[in-house]
């Protein structure tokens, strides 16, 4: 039996799962749900991370995003080291319940992704290109808020939240 039993709803029927009114979120091989993270003011999309059922019940029970990073194998809360909390002021569940999006305000500078952007959806990738190793990708927002070597140390720090 998972965690995740111990803080969720069954999943039941399809009909259930889909328009029913309990939460019973469809949790990958590896116990994960996709989560993406999204701007209060202006619905900017700040991130896409991970939740396990922990990081999904402390987002619940706290109000203050939670992840699990898969490259580092542990939860974390968003923040936590640099300052930049996600405060959640609303929290879906799409209908087959395997993603949440979180309406979140930023703390700190505002940026969510630990190069210093305000989004991890920093750069875009031109459409119509060729796919080629020569393809570039080009950055569509103001800059960096924050330098990260001063937030989080040397630039190869292993333990600098990775998504």
């Amino acid at each position: 039996m998972s965690e995740a039993a111990n803080w969720f709803a069954a999943a039941g029927d399809k009909a259930a799962v889909e328009e029913g009114d309990r939460l019973s979120p469809k949790f990958d091989a590896d116990g994960l749900i996709t989560a993406v993270a999204v701007d209060v003011r202006d619905g900017a999309v700040l991130m896409l991370a991970h939740m396990n059922a922990q990081a999904l019940a402390l987002t619940i029970a706290s109000g203050f995003a939670h992840y699990y990073s898969r490259s580092r194998r542990k939860l974390w809360k968003k923040g936590e080291e640099s300052g930049h909390l996600q405060k959640v002021v609303e929290l879906r569940i799409d209908c087959d319940q395997d993603a949440v999006l979180m309406r979140v305000e930023m703390a700190g500078s505002g940026a969510a992704c630990h190069t210093g952007h305000r989004s991890c959806f920093f750069r875009s990738i031109p459409l119509g290109a060729t796919p080629t190793p020569e393809l570039r990708l080009v950055v569509n927002d103001g800059g960096k808020l924050f330098d990260p070597q001063k937030v989080y140390g040397t630039p190869d720090k292993t333990d600098v939240p990775r998504f």
